[in-house]
């Protein structure tokens, strides 16, 4: 007698009703968890215990460079030539070399006015400064509202200059090159660059400028950002944590190592000509800074970053424009791995050892594993076991490592270390989101070029005192499917871990299907976008 397929078996054997059913379902789940999920998770558990050992390695690493340098290192301004510019009588402004600020911005109604005046109050010769306002607003009356405000400075004797475009094209990538296409722009040495919320201190070309100027091989220096409202809810102060990790220890470890490091987009001082040579703007990502600044160390540049300073900006506080946000950081750097890897490797400029470490550590582990492993391991891996008891998870992959990342992560922002567990559960809410975007740049599937601007409210300038919660969503806005789904899922598994008596993630699940739940439903402690 021919036998059925197993698979043709179960499928015709799920006839029934009521209890019939449901012991048909556990019969089928019986069949199918030896010959196929039990494999298949193994694979995937290994999978991500490797990834997981790749991104504990490379924190360790960042970790015990950023530490010796805190501790060991001498200063910056001994490590590279370093000579504030002195005024001199003879002859005059000309030792200031020729510096254009560049400020792009889209609908800025309520920075407009911070950005441009921190722009023209900078501290530096004003025959030797210009400031270019790039205004590529689509609502008339702000786009009045920001030429107005340039009008003003320009009354005041600042060189100001209000540019705008017919066009959209390349978003803020676009906008900067056809700034720079001005005859005033290539006359100038140096390109500062401030996004609309950013509010440069006075002193900062002071600060900076010097670097570039007596130290040839630098192309880029970089300061790092102060967040005026990271108190305004608990989103902020998770985004705090993260972007406090990302410049004392990311960037600082990739400056003193390699001189090497992604450019912010903004709050840092390029050299025009490592900006030209390296091929200038292009807006083929949605991260145009990471590719310049790739392009630019691959025609032998060196950065600098400068912890020291620090740049007032905004943090996003409305979910909606996070989830955005995260997705260009996410999407742009995978897409652009997959467009300039084989660049990198041919490249003849650079060291070996540096194609290794843009290649894999900055690339692959730090844009793809770390979004990837996050994501699966702790939201998908470990909640499934609970339902395959025969796949065991190793306590040093499911404790030990996580404990010694998180707390890497969390040292950065001392303050809020008793948030942790929060910043824990919100981070891998967040990675299901990353790791979307990570495999859309991947695979350059249709969302993979989308830009939204980040909405901004003024920052501390605003009241704080009015709720927090927007309960005004749309019901499009409210629900969002996939962390339901998720936080559905962890909770059935959590219920049945703590069913069955086995007691080991109980805890951990139930609190990250409850952050997803409590997501995907838009309650997040966000405020109103027209608060």
């Amino acid at each position: 007698m021919e036998r059925y397929p197993t698979l043709a078996y179960i499928l015709e054997s799920f006839t029934g009703s009521g209890v019939d059913i449901a012991a048909q379902i556990k019969a089928i789940w019986t069949q199918l968890k030896a010959p196929l999920v039990v494999p298949f998770l193994t694979i995937s558990l290994t999978i991500c215990l490797v990834m997981s050992i790749m991104l504990f390695i490379e924190k360790v690493y960042m970790g015990l460079v950023s530490g010796y340098i805190k501790l060991f290192r001498k200063p910056t301004e001994k490590r590279y030539k370093y000579e504030p510019f002195i005024d001199d009588i003879e002859l005059g402004n000309s030792v200031y070399p020729l510096v254009l600020v560049q400020v792009p911005m889209f609908n800025e109604r309520e920075v407009y006015q911070l950005s441009i005046g921190a722009a023209c109050e900078l501290s530096w010769p004003s025959d030797r400064i210009v400031i270019q306002v790039l205004d590529d607003s689509t609502d008339p009356v702000v786009k009045g509202l920001v030429e107005m405000e340039c009008q003003k400075w320009a009354s005041k004797g600042i060189n100001i200059h209000y540019q705008v475009r017919d066009n959209r094209k390349g978003y803020k990538a676009g906008a900067l090159k056809e700034g720079l296409k001005h005859q005033y722009a290539n006359e100038c040495e140096y390109v500062a660059i401030f996004d609309a919320d950013f509010q440069p201190e006075p002193e900062y070309l002071r600060q900076t400028i010097p670097y570039l100027h007596l130290n040839r091989e630098l192309g880029l220096v970089q300061a790092r950002w102060k967040f005026v409202n990271s108190n305004e809810c608990l989103m902020t102060r998770m985004q705090e944590m993260s972007l406090d990790y990302h410049f004392k220890v990311e960037q600082e470890s990739g400056s003193s190592s390699y001189a090497f490091f992604g450019f912010n987009g903004t709050a840092g001082v390029w050299r025009m000509a490592a900006l030209n040579e390296a091929g200038g703007w292009q807006d083929r990502t949605t991260v145009e800074d990471m590719d310049l600044a790739v392009r630019a160390t691959l025609k032998g540049w060196k950065f600098l970053y400068l912890g020291s300073i620090k740049v007032k900006n905004e943090l996003p506080s409305n979910f909606k424009a996070y989830r955005y946000q995260q997705h260009r950081w996410s999407c742009g750097p995978a897409n652009l791995f997959r467009k300039m890897v084989l660049d990198i490797l041919r490249n003849k400029k650079v060291t070996l050892r540096k194609k290794l470490y843009v290649i894999y550590s900055f690339f692959f582990v730090r844009k793809v594993v770390a979004h990837i492993v996050t994501f699966m391991l702790y939201c998908v891996v470990i909640p499934t076991t609970i339902l395959v008891p025969e796949v065991p998870i190793p306590k040093w992959g499911s404790v030990y490592i996580p404990i010694i990342i998180t707390l890497m992560n969390a040292v950065g922002t001392p303050r809020s270390f008793h948030l942790v567990v929060i910043w824990i559960l919100f981070e891998n809410v967040m990675s299901l989101h990353r790791t979307k975007a990570t495999f859309i740049g991947l695979f350059e599937t249709n969302r993979v070029n989308e830009w939204v601007v980040t909405e901004k409210h003024g920052g501390a300038s605003k009241d704080t005192s009015k709720p927090l919660i927007n309960r005004r969503f749309k019901i499009s806005e409210r629900f969002h499917i996939l962390e339901l789904s998720v936080g559905v899922f962890l909770l059935i598994s959590g219920s049945l871990d703590f069913a069955f008596g086995k007691y080991r993630y109980y805890i951990y699940i139930y609190l990250q299907a409850i952050a997803f739940l409590i997501i995907g439903c838009g309650y997040v402690g966000t405020r109103p976008p027209n608060s």
